[in-house]
């Protein structure tokens, strides 16, 4: 039986009280949350400060384990662990990115990392954790070489959007860099056999891009699909030849299969795709949704349908939303009323889908 067959619940474990400001993104601990390994958690906010959860493996319940502090100076918009789970990075509107090592019961900042401009967005490692890229309002890109010794050296600058980059995302297995912006394109970037990074793809309104920002870019677990989210209200859902991918052509076309409209009625801040295949959606709306792919799509030509819509998540915008790498249906969201909020999707027994 496929997802689409199902009848799910998003069940609310725990909200997580702290933050003095807006929580603007979270980011799952790697290889927590399963063989007895405790699930970990960070949030960033603009109170200036990251915070790290962790799950009692008694009671359930998320507890504030560290708060990183007094390194950033005006608000930390992203965080980011490395595959390793031993170094998280931080990126704040103080033009930074902060890298943390887990020391004993606390955190210490072994590197800050500094060339932007102004406010920095996002950050993402690649799949081996030897990169790292940061993005910002100055309309760059940056990929920064991972040395040993915590050590991080940029080794590229990438100069193509106009605007305001949103989000860095690498592909889950190749080294590939896709970064969307404000000025409403996505592009995909690759290293040519003479170590410079250019942009192989720009995804935009003439390709049935997006219509107005892109905030965020998630991968399905295989690496073949992307799905996008805007400010135009819709996602989209981009496909690409997995075989290409792999034999390490950065050039891969990267094309629009579908668009979903109409389920978010304020700008859509955040995407999540599952590795059981599920995507969430989180936005201006104070909502989360979630779509799975219908499995009696065509090959060419899938078909995602709405599993799951949750109104008033939040009491005010959802910033976030990211699923637990550890495949125990556990969803984290963030928002502008300062909370993280816990979820489990839940499935119902019984054959009868309850209405939308």
């Amino acid at each position: 039986m496929s997802l689409v067959d199902e009848s799910f619940e998003l069940k609310e474990l725990q909200v997580l009280e702290g933050h003095a400001d807006r929580v603007w993104s979270v980011a799952w601990k790697p290889a927590t949350g399963f063989d007895g390994v405790p699930a970990v958690l960070a949030s960033c906010s603009g109170d200036k400060t990251v915070r790290v959860w962790e799950q009692s493996p008694s009671s359930g319940s998320f507890q504030c384990k560290a708060v990183l502090e007094e390194t950033h100076t005006r608000t930390v918009r992203s965080c980011a662990w490395s595959p390793s789970g031993k170094l998280l990075a931080t990126a704040s509107f103080d033009a930074t990115t902060a890298v943390w090592e887990h020391v004993g019961d606390d955190y210490e900042c072994v590197s800050t990392l500094e060339g932007h401009e102004n406010e920095v967005k996002s950050i993402s490692w690649n799949a081996s954790g030897s990169l790292l890229a940061t993005c910002g309002r100055d309309k760059s890109v940056w990929i920064w070489e991972v040395l040993p010794g915590n050590e991080f050296e940029c080794v590229s600058v990438l100069q193509g959007h106009t605007q305001d980059v949103k989000m860095v995302q690498w592909h889950p297995n190749m080294d590939i860099l896709f970064s969307c912006s404000y000025d409403n394109t996505i592009k995909v970037w690759a290293e040519d056999g003479d170590d410079d990074w250019h942009c192989v793809q720009t995804l935009a309104e003439a390709n049935n891009g997006h219509t107005s920002t892109v905030w965020a870019l998630s991968f399905n677990a295989t690496g073949d699909k992307m799905a996008t989210c805007s400010d135009d209200l819709t996602l989209k859902i981009w496909g690409s030849d997995l075989l290409t991918i792999q034999s390490g052509n950065g050039s891969a076309p990267w094309k629009h299969i579908c668009t979903l409209s109409g389920y978010h009625d304020r700008t859509i801040f955040s995407v999540h795709w599952s590795r059981e295949g599920i995507i969430a959606s989180g936005a201006a709306d104070d909502a989360i949704r979630l779509f799975a792919e219908d499995g009696d799509g065509l090959v060419d030509e899938p078909k995602y349908h709405l599993l799951l819509k949750k109104d008033k998540a939040h009491d005010m915008d959802v910033n976030s939303v990211q699923w637990s790498s550890a495949g125990n249906r556990l969803l984290a969201s963030a928002s502008d009323d300062g909370t993280i909020k816990i979820w489990e999707l839940i499935s119902l027994a019984g054959d009868q889908k309850p209405p939308l």
